[in-house]
């Protein structure tokens, strides 16, 4: 990792939010701030969570390339952009994605035991800081 990749990606670590930029077919930019958690295992590997059916997941179905920052609740930016690679995962690795949400934010955990079936609706995006293995 080169220094701006470690310190960008270490300003993640107390933070509830990210913005994801996406962009449209246009190349128009769309930021949006959402949960997300860190996997452990993989410290440049991201989740973030969606319906399936929202803009962003279309968007990166288009265009894998994103942006990623350390935002607050309404979207303002804290820290640096960090260019960043989105995926649509499925089976073990949207499970594992699911889990580390779960951990990080209470009131996730909640709502899913309130609907189990919410997760069928839902997608988990893989985000990869760039220049990450």
């Amino acid at each position: 990792m080169d220094a701006v990749a470690d310190d960008t990606l270490a300003a993640f670590a107390s933070e509830k939010y990210l913005s994801l930029e996406t962009y449209r077919r246009s190349g128009t930019p769309v930021r949006t701030p959402v949960w997300f958690a860190r996997d452990d295992s993989d410290p440049a590997m991201l989740y973030v969570v969606s319906e399936r059916d929202a803009g962003k997941v279309k968007r990166i179905r288009n265009n894998p390339g994103v942006k990623i920052a350390p935002c607050t609740i309404r979207g303002t930016v804290k820290g640096q952009w960090l260019p960043a690679t989105g995926r649509l995962v499925d089976g073990d690795e949207a499970a594992r994605g699911h889990a580390l949400l779960d951990r990080k934010y209470w009131l996730r955990r909640l709502a899913g035991s309130l609907r189990p079936d919410r997760r069928a609706s839902q997608q988990i995006i893989a985000i990869r800081a760039a220049g990450q293995a």
